[in-house]
């Protein structure tokens, strides 16, 4: 039959036509170059942390002359035992509150004061605005104000080896500063009641403390005042 015939001869045709075109798609893709995709140069992760390590780190600074705040009474970790009393009574201190004399002074020392913090200093009760005077020759370590201690001056003794805390105090004395040096019975200050103290009973809070190789003028061991003054002729 003829049509069977004419279906072969055309399927022939369409073949070839296939063959020919892929053959013109083989060529083509010869024809055309390589495309070469690049990589970004990156480097192993132990050579960036290398290179990392290479940089300087900066040191956090720090000051100096940073001190803690001190709490009123300094910190401390024991007591001051009898030679320290002996010695600070050969020296015969001067009372801090001019007029007061040593029968006029309570024992304080022991009394609880806020959050059951031991007072570890006598308060020395008078009149606002009364003079405080420095117990003894030395030189003012730091003048603080604080918040519980309001208006603070810490006093060395000649040889560094007592400090002397006033405390309280309503304003210091005209010229008072820091590194200056102080005769026995200068006037510093004046009482008052800035800090925690109570407006309607201006005193002044007076500690010693014994001081540590350091020489911190915030820290040291507790000397009670009022023994030092016990017994002590007006």
């Amino acid at each position: 039959m003829a049509y069977p015939l004419r279906l072969k001869r055309t399927a022939l045709a369409v073949c070839a036509l296939l063959a020919v075109a892929a053959g013109v798609m083989l060529g083509t893709r010869k024809e055309e170059p390589a495309t070469q995709v690049v990589q970004p140069a990156i480097p192993p992760m132990s050579q960036a942390l290398a290179g990392e390590a290479e940089k300087p780190i900066p040191v956090a600074q720090t000051l100096e002359n940073a001190a803690p705040s001190p709490t009123l009474p300094p910190p401390t970790a024991s007591t001051a035992d009898d030679s320290d009393i002996s010695q600070l009574r050969q020296r015969v201190l001067t009372l801090p509150v001019q007029g007061v004399t040593p029968a006029q002074l309570s024992d304080t020392y022991t009394q609880s004061r806020a959050a059951g913090a031991p007072h570890e200093a006598i308060d020395i009760m008078s009149a606002r605005g009364a003079p405080v005077l420095a117990v003894e020759d030395g030189k003012v370590a730091k003048l603080f104000l604080s918040k519980p201690g309001g208006i603070t001056i810490y006093q060395f003794d000649p040889g560094s080896q007592y400090a002397y805390y006033y405390a309280h105090l309503d304003r210091y004395a005209d010229g008072l500063a820091e590194g200056a040096s102080l005769r026995k019975g200068q006037v510093i200050g004046y009482v008052g009641s800035t800090g925690n103290a109570s407006p309607d009973a201006p005193h002044l809070h007076f500690a010693i403390f014994k001081l540590g190789p350091e020489r911190q003028w915030w820290r040291g061991v507790p000397v009670n005042p009022y023994l030092v003054w016990r017994d002590a002729r007006p």
